[in-house]
């Protein structure tokens, strides 16, 4: 089973107990939060797509931490007029476990089977 969420503008396909990081979330290490953004969910070779979001399904993860990436440089030249600058870029960034994936019934929902 998987399922594909939306977090922080980027997409990110998810199944119990993998590891991710995602765009800063609040939270402190260990608190659960919840992505209900849920785009499309698969199971048993079922597979529900929502327009744009699946109403019943949520998924919960756990906060592992709150950390900061490695630095990027950046570089700005220009030949022959003396131009340099040097700029760093660390991005804040969220470590999350998936811990479950939720479903709820699709025909509460009115997203029983379109045409048959």
């Amino acid at each position: 089973m998987y399922a594909v969420v939306k977090t922080g503008g980027k997409q990110y396909r998810v199944s119990e107990g993998d590891l991710l990081r995602i765009e800063k979330q609040d939270g402190l290490p260990g608190q659960e939060i919840v992505l209900d953004q849920v785009l499309l969910v698969q199971d048993a070779g079922e597979v529900r797509v929502g327009t744009p979001f699946l109403e019943d399904v949520r998924v919960k993860a756990e906060i592992l931490a709150q950390k900061r990436a490695k630095k990027v440089l950046i570089c700005k030249f220009k030949r022959k007029k003396g131009y340099r600058k040097k700029q760093g870029h660390r991005q804040s960034f969220t470590g999350i476990r998936i811990k479950t994936i939720e479903r709820g019934d699709p025909t509460l929902t009115g997203e029983a089977s379109h045409g048959a």
